[in-house]
């Protein structure tokens, strides 16, 4: 199915789904139902959420710098595939150094340089997803906000674009859309005078779906420099990378709990 495809198919689903959302009970069902239409899912034996988002998990990344290869771009292709963000189309006479800084990314890949050493690391910097994210704190509309398992999101609804989160942000990982978005996923919506970040592929955790888009393209090559997991689960992935070998946060000093940890740093 080619993208074009993919597109409509989702708003027919979207639309579908949410008709009968709207004429669904009081109770909240139909309001459940209508969100998870959002989320665009392909995995046909993954089941839609069918209950609220509570405490019980906090999802996180393991990433280890040592295995991020020099030149490799496939989490920030899988993210931006996954997302919508490779239909961003550059404006009509802007310049590509211009629209090279405005364009949304959700994941960068850093290059850190010893400068005693002289040794070289290479890491994928994106929303830490924050026990205390101090986007969600300087928000004067509630659009940035922390969901109870520990994703850090914003809602488009409520955003009014202030960009008070940005300034905030001490990993510089949320984006403003300048431009009018032309195309978009359902699952992933996107619009002009709004901040985003990632999201840790919350449409595919609502979806009972067990990874994010950068962990797949990473695995798919046989880097395995990340890992997604519950970090509140002694038995996931992503603790048991924990305790194989020491790990930390970036701005560690800040005491925010970030939901990425980092080794070889």
């Amino acid at each position: 199915m080619s993208r074009d495809e993919q597109l409509n198919e989702g708003r027919r689903h979207f639309l579908g789904v949410a008709a009968g959302g709207i004429a669904g009970s009081a109770g909240g069902v139909g309001v459940v139902v209508a969100l998870s239409a959002l989320t665009g899912a392909d995995d046909a034996d993954a089941a839609p959420r069918a209950e609220p988002v509570d405490d019980r998990h906090r999802w996180g990344l393991f990433i280890d710098t040592s295995k991020c290869a020099e030149g490799c771009s496939a989490c920030v292709d899988a993210c931006a595939e996954e997302n919508g963000l490779d239909l961003q189309v550059r404006p009509h006479g802007q310049a590509a150094a211009k629209w090279q800084n405005q364009r949304s990314v959700w994941v960068r890949k850093v290059k850190l340089e010893d400068k005693v050493s002289g040794h070289v690391t290479n890491l994928p910097l994106m929303c830490q997803h924050c026990e205390h994210p101090p986007c969600v704190n300087v928000c004067p509309t509630g659009a940035s906000f922390k969901r109870a398992d520990g994703i850090v999101m914003v809602d488009r609804h409520t955003c009014i674009g202030c960009r008070y989160c940005m300034m905030a942000c001490p990993y510089k990982a949320r984006s403003f859309i300048h431009e009018q978005v032309e195309e978009k996923f359902s699952r992933a919506p996107r619009g002009k005078g709004c901040v985003e970040s990632c999201n840790l592929c919350a449409h595919r955790r609502d979806d009972g779906q067990d990874s994010t888009a950068c962990a797949d393209a990473c695995a798919a090559l046989g880097h395995n420099a990340i890992v997604f997991g519950d970090i509140k689960d002694p038995t996931s992935p992503l603790r048991k990378a924990l305790r194989g070998q020491p790990s930390r946060q970036i701005r560690e000093d800040l005491g925010l709990n970030t939901g990425v940890r980092y080794a070889g740093l």
